[in-house]
C-alpha cells in the first residue's frame, strides 16, 4: 500500500483517550506511521498534554470528556481548526470498573455513558464532516466481551456488545464512505486490567493490540480481533449457544476456583 493510500500516513487522527494504554499506543504508531497531525484528547489534561509533548510536533492536547456530547462536539470542532479537517476518529476512551449484580447504577451509568454514547456522540459529530469531504475511518475500541461476554463485569460486558452494535450500525449506514472498525482484543496489560481480577492467560500487551489494529485499518477490515481465539469463540457461540453458554461457565467456575486457591 503506497503512502497516499494508507489511511494512517499523511493523515490527521484523533484519538480519544489518547494518553495512555491503547490509545497512546495508537497515537505513538500513527505517528511513526507518518501521520500528519495526531490530537490526543483524554479527560486527564496533565496526561493529555504530557503524552502529546513527548510524541512531539505532529501532537497536540485536548482535554475531552467522551462521556458529554458538548465536550466530544468541541473536540471535533478544534480538531478541525488545527487540522483543517479530520480523517480518521479513533473512539478509544473507555471504562471498566465494574461487577456482578451488586453492580451500582452509578457504575452502570458510567459504563453506558462512555462506552457507548462515547462513540455515538463522535460519530454523530465526526462522521457528517468526513462523509463531507469524501471519506474517512471512523474506529472503536470495543473488546471481545463485546463479542462473546465472557467472564467479565455485567455492565462492561454489556456495554461493550452496545459498542460493537454501534460500530455494526455505523458501517451498514455509513460504508463504504467511511470505513468502520471495531477493535475487539482480549485482556490487554494496561491501567484497567485488574479491575477484572483473576485471569487464567497472559494479557496482550498494548503493542500487540496496536500491531493488530494498524494492520485491521490499513486493510479496511471491520472487526479487528488480535488474537485468533476471539473470532474462533464467536463461531462456537454462532454454531451452538448452549455450547457456548456451557463452557463460559466452566470458565467462570475456573476463575472462581482460582481466586478461593490458596496461595
Amino acid at each position: 500500500m503506497s503512502a497516499s493510500e494508507s489511511k494512517i500516513a499523511g493523515r490527521n487522527i484523533v484519538v480519544t483517550g489518547g494518553a495512555s494504554g491503547i490509545g497512546l499506543g495508537l497515537c505513538r504508531r500513527f505517528i511513526d506511521m507518518g501521520a500528519a497531525k495526531v490530537i490526543v484528547a483524554d479527560l486527564n489534561e496533565n496526561a493529555a498534554q504530557q503524552a502529546a509533548s513527548d510524541l512531539g510536533d505532529s501532537a497536540s492536547a485536548v482535554t475531552c470528556d467522551v462521556g458529554d456530547e458538548a465536550s466530544v462536539e468541541a473536540l471535533v470542532a478544534s480538531a478541525i481548526e488545527r487540522c483543517g479537517h479530520i480523517d480518521m476518529f479513533v473512539a478509544n476512551a473507555g471504562v471498566g470498573a465494574g461487577a456482578g449484580l451488586d453492580a451500582s447504577n452509578e457504575l452502570w451509568e458510567l459504563s453506558w455513558r462512555v462506552n457507548v454514547m462515547g462513540p455515538v456522540y463522535a460519530a454523530r459529530h465526526a462522521i457528517p464532516h468526513m462523509a463531507e469531504r469524501g471519506g474517512g475511518a471512523f474506529v472503536i475500541t470495543a473488546s471481545s466481551a463485546g463479542l462473546t461476554t465472557g467472564p467479565t463485569s455485567f455492565n462492561y460486558a454489556t456495554s461493550k456488545h452496545a459498542a460493537v452494535g454501534v460500530a455494526e450500525w455505523l458501517a451498514i449506514n455509513h460504508g463504504p464512505t467511511v470505513t468502520v472498525s471495531a477493535i475487539c482484543p482480549t485482556l490487554v496489560d494496561t491501567p484497567m486490567a485488574p479491575e477484572f481480577g483473576t485471569v487464567l492467560k497472559q494479557p496482550l500487551t498494548v503493542d500487540e493490540v496496536v500491531d493488530s489494529a494498524v494492520e485491521g485499518i490499513e486493510a479496511g477490515q471491520f472487526l479487528i480481533t488480535p488474537e485468533p481465539v476471539a473470532v474462533d469463540m464467536l463461531r462456537a457461540k454462532a454454531q451452538d449457544y448452549d455450547g457456548f453458554l456451557a463452557n463460559m461457565q466452566q470458565r467462570v467456575a475456573a476463575m472462581q476456583a482460582a481466586t478461593e486457591r490458596p496461595g
